[in-house]
């Protein structure tokens, strides 16, 4: 979504998304941290006004984004606040109960500026917001409330992002999957298993999502994005159940394996 401009300076990008589920079931999902770490990156919470929500998305403490919540009106609206290149951005979420026993969530990002020196960047958080909220909503609609254990691989390869793209799955024999259709990966890679439930758009075709069951219940989200002249190309699971952790753990050693005979570190 384009970046709205108001007169005042005040800028702001927004997302959203229908799930099912009663907005106090709803709230636990996007205002927790148990609830979060389950379709985003590992979150932590603390649920009231001047607390702090902390999101790793990756490991150390350079990679994580630190905002301290401003407003807090469970199970309906919460907002933060952190730093970011344009200076203080703020962040809200909103949960709108809609008929048929679903709610809307929306999350704005808004934040004061006289340039469009950062609009494209905060453009490019809506196509992120929608790719997470669509494991949102796959989260609700079958493993809502159970245990998770999530991992993130990353690697890098030369543009053009195409290429790199197709270096990534068809070694997979995941090239060329359509929705509905059962994908899976081949011998040697590592065990990938379940319903296609998106691969890609015209507008972004180096994505692609499967709802597992093997090697565990679970998500499974590949996609890339290009920056820098490099492509990132990442491979992101969110695993369910209480043998989740367990499998996490070994799938991730064998996709951080396969990954790094192919692709440069991140």
């Amino acid at each position: 979504m384009p970046v709205k401009k108001e007169p005042s300076g005040r800028r702001s990008v927004q997302a959203e998304v229908e799930v099912p589920g009663t907005p106090e079931a709803v709230w636990r999902a996007i205002a927790t941290g148990p609830g979060i770490s389950s379709w985003f990156v590992p979150t932590e919470v603390e649920t009231q006004v001047g607390g702090k929500a902390v999101s790793h998305f990756g490991p150390g403490s350079s990679m994580d984004s630190v905002a301290t919540i401003t407003a807090w009106e469970p199970p309906h609206r919460f907002s933060a606040q952190t730093t970011e290149g344009p200076g203080a951005v703020a962040t809200e979420w909103i949960v709108e109960a809609r008929g048929g026993g679903t709610c809307v969530v929306r999350v704005v990002h808004s934040w004061f500026a006289s340039t469009d020196d950062w609009d494209d960047q905060f453009e490019g958080h809506t196509h992120g917001w929608a790719a997470f909220f669509r494991i949102l909503r796959l989260y609700r609609m079958h493993f809502s409330g159970q245990r998770c254990a999530s991992f993130q691989v990353m690697g890098v390869a030369p543009e053009p992002k195409a290429a790199a793209w197709d270096a990534l799955v068809r070694p997979l024999g995941l090239a060329g999957v359509a929705v509905g259709e059962q994908g899976r990966t081949v011998p040697g890679a590592p065990p990938l298993r379940g319903v296609v439930e998106r691969a890609g758009e015209p507008a972004w075709p180096e994505d692609l999502l499967l709802r597992l069951d093997a090697p565990a219940p679970g998500l499974a989200h590949l996609a890339s994005f290009a920056m820098g002249g490099k492509v990132y190309l990442t491979i992101r699971c969110f695993l369910y159940g209480e043998q989740a952790p367990q499998a996490a753990a070994s799938a991730e050693k064998a996709w951080q394996a396969w990954i790094s005979q192919r692709f440069a570190a991140s």
